[in-house]
């Protein structure tokens, strides 16, 4: 079967769903071509040729899967396979996924769409697919052995429900699942509404995204599948920073974004500059009762958050997970911390031994980004990304929301960095420092303690190594 990079050629239409079954090869004749992903960009919206009409999203780092019309059934194909993904310039990583990428395209329907999608396995073990979110008949739902059996190897089954709710969902492997999601495999998928909905608003830009983890050891290419909980790189849409495209938008647009967490822990997602409102989840949308300003929304293991803003405020805002560890990429987790540690005599010593020595960590991590250290082949440096003032210093799932007043509507590119007018930026102070008010009345405690130490007392920090004999 002949496959074509859908962005190179001309929009090819996909297939949908029919019981979970296996397709036999007279059947295979008449299924659609494959489409097929290269490029780890941010793909343009698709816009709906045919079909029931919609406001596309935009798939971070992702792109649509085109489907095609089949005496009235939106049809799909899903082909599960090896897939190598660029994570971000020069590294790259060998994972499984669906239709040449990691994660899989989003597939977009609207409420009420019957949705047939066609499972071809070329996958070196069995797989299915479970629906994660929908509403629909149990056969369907893509749980190996309980649900169906599951997808043998080289074989086609197919998928049909009808999509009954609208929504913001997600599909993935529910077969051998911790290697195969540990490999990369998964999807968005978002049903919009058919008429409008007073809990669904209409907005100029749709933002989507899933939150992947991944542990690979410097200079290698595969995952570890057995982590559990200490990963190393953190991502979104299976990229890291600096390879997570911005988010442009233009001034005064009402953005909607839509995220969803298949690794191992939560997520406080935060986006600086602006007040957000979570508007739905895989649930379905939020009563507007239940909806209050945010600026920072925590999303469980297996869940979808949708939110909405307005950008009103112009500049290149900071959107990223809050966990720090979460905005660094591949580092030891075993590291002792040496700040305040005087390296002096030592240093001279080990470089007589090893004259490459250096000293890190001493006055915190910033070194690190920094240094020009020579990294192993296919790694990506630990704290990085260059911007307009300076290094960044982050990395993992950190990206920027750029809002400007003259893109224009329906355009995507990357404006460039913000110029920030005249006296609206920090610097630095020259004059002489007045004391500050407040210390005069600070430093006394509300009564003196009963018996006065006799001698002070300096605690030293240590940050815990192992068990520490507990």
């Amino acid at each position: 079967m002949n496959r074509r990079n859908f962005f190179n050629g001309a929009a090819a239409t996909a297939m949908g769903a029919v019981a979970a079954a296996s397709v036999s090869r007279v059947a295979m004749a008449a299924l659609p071509e494959p489409v097929l992903q290269t490029s780890p960009a941010t793909m343009p919206p698709l816009v709906p040729g045919t079909g029931r009409p919609y406001n596309p999203v935009v798939t971070l780092n992702g792109w649509t899967l085109p489907w095609r019309m089949n005496q009235g059934v939106k049809e799909f194909h899903l082909v599960a396979e090896p897939v190598v993904r660029e994570m971000a310039p020069g590294f790259k990583a060998h994972m499984w996924g669906y239709n040449g990428q990691s994660p899989g395209p989003t597939i977009e329907v609207v409420e009420g769409d019957r949705v047939r999608v066609f499972v071809t396995n070329k996958l070196p073990e069995h797989t299915s697919v479970h629906w994660h979110g929908q509403r629909l008949p149990n056969g369907m739902d893509g749980v190996s052995g309980l649900n169906q059996a599951p997808i043998p190897v080289g074989k086609t089954f197919v998928y049909e429900f009808v999509a009954r709710r609208p929504g913001t969902f997600m599909y993935h492997p529910h077969a051998d699942e911790m290697t195969q999601m540990a490999m990369g495999m998964m999807g968005f998928w978002v049903t919009h509404p058919k008429t409008k909905n007073p809990l669904i608003s209409e907005v100029d830009r749709d933002f989507c995204f899933l939150l992947n983890a991944y542990d690979i050891d410097p200079g290698s290419m595969t995952p570890k599948i057995m982590t559990m909980l200490d990963f190393n790189l953190w991502s979104w849409n299976s990229r890291i920073f600096p390879g997570i495209d911005t988010l442009n938008v233009r001034k005064m647009d009402k953005v909607r974004i839509r995220v969803g967490n298949l690794t191992m822990t939560n997520h406080p997602i935060h986006l600086h500059g602006h007040e957000f409102m979570v508007t739905g989840s895989d649930g379905g949308p939020w009563p507007l009762a239940a909806r209050v300003p945010e600026i920072t929304t925590d999303i469980a293991v297996g869940q979808m958050r949708q939110f909405e803003f307005l950008a009103d405020e112009e500049g290149d805002w900071a959107f990223h997970c809050h966990k720090s560890h979460h905005t660094m990429n591949a580092m030891g987790h075993n590291v002792p911390t040496m700040i305040g540690v005087d390296h002096r005599g030592l240093v001279g010593q080990l470089q007589k031994a090893m004259p490459d020595y250096m000293v890190m960590g001493e006055r915190g991590m910033a070194d690190m980004g920094e240094m020009e250290m020579a990294l192993p082949d296919n790694t990506a440096p630990m704290m990085t990304g260059s911007g307009p003032y300076g290094g960044v210093e982050m990395g993992g799932m950190f990206s920027i929301l750029k809002v400007r007043k003259d893109q224009k509507p329906g355009d995507y590119k990357d404006p460039g960095w913000y110029q920030q007018p005249p006296g609206t930026r920090a610097f630095e102070w020259t004059g002489a420092l007045p004391e500050p008010a407040r210390f005069q009345a600070e430093g006394k405690g509300s009564m003196p303690l009963a018996q006065p130490p006799h001698h002070d007392t300096q605690v030293q920090v240590r940050k815990p190594m192992g068990t520490m004999n507990h």
